[in-house]
């Protein structure tokens, strides 16, 4: 079994139909797992009862009454009744691939990450229909995009990773990149699980903001998330991941992308390396355009030599 650990917005109009929809689906996983939701947004308290789920209600916020990553991480890590322990954001179905993918791994410590699937959803899931996951799979198949790698909505990881996150906001930019360079600056494994997990974001606008999208992404407690991240070089996703998973099982990451990553991150973890920012990036940018080149060669039937 996993704990599942979320903060939602106020469940109100279509932020509050997804929410449902997401928290829903993780409920209806097997085996069982331990559903936690924290804050005290409208009708938080009512969805938990309804679902059967635990409430904490009494969580850290910053100076605009918004959560803090570090106060959720830290009590549900310790009071989790279950190992691993997964944050995912409150607009993420789940579905039976999920739990079938984490039990594939034996690691002692990781870091469990993969990229989602955004998708139209403006209505209530059916779940009593037994076909449910194989309608929103074929959905996502007509209609669903697959979002870039440094967005990151979810994260599976052992108990204990996570015990001096920054005073990042919830759901503005950067902490999500944090929380993989962390894994991978103590050296933790960090697995890919994109082509084994199908993470379905259900789309929503930003409303929930006085300012909308420009106030979650560009606003004060985004600066300040940014801020704390350390600068760009730190905007870590699933191309830094040290091992990918399938539904065949686990291997290390050893592509060229990965590969070039690795080359660009050493002056992040190694900072009196930092004068080799400049040449490792004109190296990567050649290496790149070399691969580049070479595909075209080959599409047009011309030996390399």
């Amino acid at each position: 079994m996993v704990t599942i650990f979320t903060t939602p917005k106020p469940f109100r109009g279509h932020i509050g139909v997804i929410q449902t929809n997401a928290i829903q689906s993780w409920t209806l996983l097997r085996p069982e797992c331990e559903v936690i939701l924290f804050g005290n947004e409208d009708d938080t308290a009512e969805i938990a009862t309804k679902l059967r789920i635990q409430h904490i209600p009494g969580v850290a916020c910053d100076n605009y009454g918004a959560p803090l990553v570090s106060s959720m991480f830290e009590i549900a890590q310790d009071i989790a009744s279950c190992q691993p322990v997964c944050y995912a954001n409150a607009d993420i179905i789940l579905m039976s691939d999920f739990l079938r993918a984490v039990s594939q791994v034996r690691l002692q410590s990781f870091l469990l990450i993969g990229r989602r699937w955004n998708l139209d959803i403006n209505k209530p899931i059916n779940f009593s229909d037994p076909s449910w996951e194989e309608r929103l799979c074929t959905r996502l198949a007509e209609t669903g995009k697959l979002y870039r790698p440094s967005a990151l909505d979810y994260f599976v990881f052992t108990t204990g990773l996570y015990n001096d996150i920054p005073p990042f906001t919830i759901g503005r930019p950067g902490w999500d990149n944090w929380m993989v360079y962390r894994a991978r600056f103590l050296r933790v494994p960090v697995i890919d699980a994109t082509k084994a997990i199908t993470a379905v974001h259900q789309n929503h606008d930003y409303s929930h903001h006085f300012m909308g999208k420009a106030g979650v992404f560009r606003g004060k407690q985004a600066k300040k998330n940014l801020r704390l991240l350390g600068g760009r070089e730190h905007r870590f996703g699933t191309h830094h991941a040290t091992w990918i998973l399938t539904m065949q099982g686990i291997k290390r990451a050893l592509s060229f992308g990965h590969l070039c990553q690795r080359m660009l991150a050493i002056p992040v973890f190694f900072p009196p390396l930092a004068f080799l920012n400049f040449p490792i990036n004109l190296c990567v940018k050649a290496l790149l355009m070399s691969k580049v080149l070479g595909r075209r060669i080959f599409s047009k039937g011309t030996p390399p030599f």
